[in-house]
């Protein structure tokens, strides 16, 4: 019987050291700053479309809206444009801004021509606006 206490108090005393705490996280920190680095090559690469730049044919600059002249509105405005292959612009879409602003780029961008090109492409257009 004193064997069978004295084998029972051993097993009790026995010293369990965990894990370091600190190891899991650096393997997440790791693991996410790869990922991030990874989401940066395949995204911040420019597409086809838009490494072959068009040459615009027609101008027309956006107009300062009186309702941000009011207001003391600045800013800039961004804008991706669909150009068709004939070298009209098919579509905006907004990227960014103050929408009075944009409106007036939107406005603006839908009367550019662009030289013609075999097929459609995509621009990204930035206009800066500062009070007067």
């Amino acid at each position: 019987m004193v064997r069978r206490a004295s084998r029972q108090l051993k097993e009790k005393t026995l010293i369990f050291t965990p894990f370091r705490r600190h190891a899991r996280h650096q393997w997440i920190r790791s693991f996410s700053i790869g990922v991030l680095a990874l989401s940066f090559l395949v995204h911040g690469t420019p597409s086809l479309a838009q490494a072959t730049a068009r040459k615009l044919k027609n101008k027309v600059d956006p107009v300062y809206p009186e309702l941000a002249k009011r207001n003391n509105i600045s800013g800039s405005a961004r804008v991706e444009l669909l150009v068709t292959p004939e070298g009209r612009v098919k579509d905006v879409k907004v990227l960014g801004g103050n929408p009075v602003l944009v409106q007036a780029v939107t406005t603006a961008v839908m009367k550019w021509k662009y030289e013609p090109a075999a097929e459609e492409s995509s621009v990204i257009v930035k206009f800066d606006f500062s009070s007067p």
